[in-house]
């Protein structure tokens, strides 16, 4: 028997054969559509095929004036209009997550980005706030529902920007900071400290290895995806996959362990190109 959590039949076909062009209507239905906007696209697990039956559709929406209908919360951003509106909703087979954007702050966000900016010395995390480099993230992989050519557009502003750099030397430093606490854990015999640290120093440098093929997402639960979408020559998926469930820890000599993967992570950083 199945667990209460286990996706029925119906459910899983409901998924596969989900109707994304009915999503604006469904916002229309429920005056959730701006009467004009630059363009609607879905973003996250399920614009990349990623999705699953628990997965919320979350949908990005950007105008050139702020949403003045319904919402159920807003999301605060350093920007000269802070406020980014949100809704939600359900329908019969899942959450449903709105979120509204203007023009304006998708291109004062791209301005932080700017190859001046970059060559301060400063890494995304000190560009932009999370839901800033999320934001430019999935637009890189979202799924436009219209205004595609609006989405092609920030797509290449994107690419030419130093968002990818930025990403990039973000996750090395973190790599690096990681594997050095690591190793001053080790030489004070603090073994299982040191295991923790060098599993984040490979997730960091894993990602950074992935962002500079142009997957610039961070989320730790879509690592391997990334992985396998990236595909880069400098790791297989094999051994990632190998570091990543410890398949070759010893617990009776985790010291061995963490200098192998040290190495790698090490390995791995020489191969990135900001």
């Amino acid at each position: 028997m199945s667990s209460p959590l286990s996706p029925s039949p119906r459910k899983a076909n409901a998924r596969m054969s989900f109707d994304f062009t009915r999503c604006l209507n469904e916002l229309a239905g429920r005056d959730l559509l701006p009467d004009s906007h630059d363009s609607a696209f879905v973003v996250g697990s399920l614009a990349r095929g990623w999705g699953n039956d628990l997965s919320d559709l979350d949908i990005y929406l950007v105008s050139e004036k702020p949403w003045t209908g319904a919402s159920s919360g807003t999301i605060r951003v350093p920007l000269s209009h802070p406020d980014v509106p949100t809704e939600h909703f359900y329908t019969e087979e899942r959450r449903w997550e709105v979120k509204y954007w203007t023009s304006a702050q998708v291109e004062e966000i791209l301005a932080k980005v700017s190859w001046a900016e970059f060559d301060q010395g400063r890494t995304v995390g000190q560009m932009l706030t999370r839901d800033e480099e999320q934001l430019l993230e999935r637009l890189l992989v979202c799924r436009p529902l219209n205004g595609a050519e609006w989405v092609r557009r920030q797509q290449r502003l994107i690419e030419e920007s130093a968002f990818q750099a930025a990403v990039v030397t973000h996750c090395l430093t973190n790599a690096d900071d990681f594997a050095e606490d690591a190793l001053g854990q080790l030489a004070t015999g603090d073994e299982a400290s040191a295991v923790l640290s060098v599993r984040q120093a490979f997730g960091h440098a894993v990602d950074a290895l992935v962002a500079a093929q142009g997957e610039c997402g961070r989320l730790v639960k879509w690592r391997a995806r990334r992985m396998k979408a990236a595909a880069p020559q400098a790791l297989s998926y094999e051994r990632y996959w190998a570091v990543e469930t410890m398949r070759d820890f010893d617990p009776d000599d985790p010291a061995t362990w963490v200098r192998d993967v040290m190495s790698l992570c090490k390995l791995l950083s020489m191969r990135v190109e900001i």
